[in-house]
């Protein structure tokens, strides 16, 4: 699903008021409405209402959530930050209807007065800027949102986007610090980047009604990934298919010390559907492979504790390496070896990143449409620090592009980067993923679909949208606290089931 940018949201919005047609007013409306609906779920009508309203549409958002709680019967107190005279129409109408209601005080704050005595337990509306802020907040504005985020005791919610954010590129001065955001229609870029995260706190999307025919003609390099987008990509299985049908993959994982990511990428690698799997592991691992996982061969390198060199490499469809390897000078003779003498897109985690980053003249080695997978110390090793997290997907995105492979960065939105310049940021997968053993799972993941013969671009999506997937199935089982990187190996089945049983979005 695509992730318009705010001038594009604004087109959306004028294009729906023309084709559908519906007036501006009834439009804010309905986000209104969908607004209210998400909130009466969320708190009830105990808890008293302060909604601060700037003097645009997002303050006329604000205005007419206060009538449509009031009309259910919650507390609510209006705070109009500035004068009545430069409300927008749309916000002027719905300051007037709030007047005739006779029941929902409306205060007015200029610089210099204080602010209504807020009691603890409130909860803090922020309807004072919106989307349309084109410069930092300053003066006696950004004094007023420091007021509001001191406040304790109180709950912040945000209508469409936290006032003082910017939605599209890094914020650098104050803002609002929602622990909710209610966005109309779609996400903002900025929701997905962890440097908002204190700004926006849990962020839902609620629908207001804008024409799903426009959105299709926008064109953008960002989206956000869902399950219901990748759940038609699965293959199906027939009757006469064997092991052979679904491919021979490859891991050239493991070490002295580090043989349990091994373990842990070659189950990931079968769970996901390979037909066969292949470890490649140095002498010190094959006994424990042998052992603890029986369903898949080994073949023995020649050096006792590392990776030195790599088999044959006919007859295997995929690839993955990295996981446990280690850096050692041995390792990094072997690994230049493997990319020489692969035609295949390759996976390449952990210590196999860590070894283009410090032997960048490896990179011109990578096969078309290989799939790196970098965590953000990892993905700075590889291609250097930025000041902020949206040149960091400039910089994701560029190399991408440049390198023509897949880097997917590891976080709380895996960020999926293709080469032909797109973004995707995953919506599955939760906090107790954050254990030793996640990314080596995701590794198998990765390399067991491109066994099966998923092009590069499907099995990253779909891996990184599968292991997440898996991970919030585990968590409902374990909870977060008490996750482990084999609980998401436990639940690849159920996650496959899951996503088969999506419908696709309309």
């Amino acid at each position: 699903m695509k992730i318009p940018n705010i001038e594009q949201i604004r087109a959306w919005d004028a294009y729906t008021i023309r084709e559908e047609p519906v007036a501006s007013l009834e439009l804010m409306e309905r986000a209104a409405n969908a607004f209210v609906r998400w909130f009466v779920g969320q708190f009830n009508e105990d808890s008293p209402v302060y909604i601060f309203c700037g003097t645009g549409n997002n303050g006329g958002d604000g205005l007419a959530i206060a009538r449509l709680l009031r009309n259910r019967f919650y507390n609510v107190q209006v705070v109009l930050c500035g004068s009545v005279e430069r409300l927008s129409p749309d916000a002027r109408t719905n300051h007037n209807r709030l007047v005739k209601m006779h029941t929902v005080p409306i205060h007015q704050w200029a610089e210099g007065k204080p602010l209504p005595e807020v009691p603890a337990g409130a909860v803090l509306v922020d309807a004072l800027f919106g989307s349309g802020l084109n410069r930092p907040v300053e003066g006696a504005m950004a004094d007023l949102l420091e007021q509001l985020n001191a406040l304790e005791g109180v709950r912040r919610v945000a209508v469409d986007i936290p006032s003082g954010m910017f939605a599209d590129r890094h914020t650098p001065g104050v803002s609002f610090l929602a622990h909710f955001t209610v966005s109309f229609q779609v996400p903002k870029l900025g929701f997905f980047f962890p440097e908002n995260a204190q700004r926006v706190g849990e962020w839902v999307v609620v629908p207001i009604g804008l024409r799903e025919d426009f959105v299709e003609q926008v064109e953008t390099p960002f989206h956000w990934l869902a399950p219901e987008e990748v759940g038609g990509w699965l293959h199906p299985r027939r009757k006469y298919d064997h092991k052979g049908t679904y491919g021979h993959a490859l891991l050239v994982v493991g070490g002295y010390g580090k043989v349990g990511a091994a373990v842990l990428a070659a189950k990931a690698c079968l769970r996901s559907g390979a037909g066969l799997v292949t470890v490649h592991a140095p002498r010190c691992a094959y006994e424990i492979l042998q052992i603890s996982f029986p369903e898949a061969m080994v073949s023995v390198d020649e050096h006792h504790y590392c990776f030195s060199s790599p088999p044959s490499l006919k007859r295997y469809k995929a690839i993955g390496t990295g996981c446990g390897l280690g850096t050692n000078p041995i390792t990094v003779r072997g690994l230049r070896a493997l990319l020489e003498n692969t035609e295949h897109p390759l996976v390449l985690d952990a210590d196999a990143l860590n070894i283009l980053g410090a032997y960048a003249e490896l990179f011109k080695l990578l096969p078309k449409g290989s799939i790196l997978t970098p965590h953000p110390r990892e993905f700075e090793r590889l291609f250097g620090p930025t000041p902020n997290h949206f040149e960091r997907n400039a910089l994701q995105r560029r190399k991408a592009r440049e390198l023509g492979i897949f880097i997917i960065l590891k976080g709380a939105h895996t960020c999926i980067a293709t080469p032909n310049g797109e973004a995707f940021f995953n919506m599955t997968g939760n906090p107790g993923m954050a254990t030793g053993g996640s990314g080596d799972v995701l590794t198998g993941v990765l390399t067991g679909l491109l066994a099966q013969g998923y092009p590069p671009r499907e099995a990253a999506l779909l891996g990184v949208c599968l292991h997440g997937l898996a991970g919030d199935l585990a968590a409902e089982k374990h909870d977060l606290e008490a996750l482990l990187a084999g609980d998401l190996i436990d639940f690849l089945g159920k996650a496959f089931r899951s996503l088969r049983t999506q419908k696709p979005r309309p």
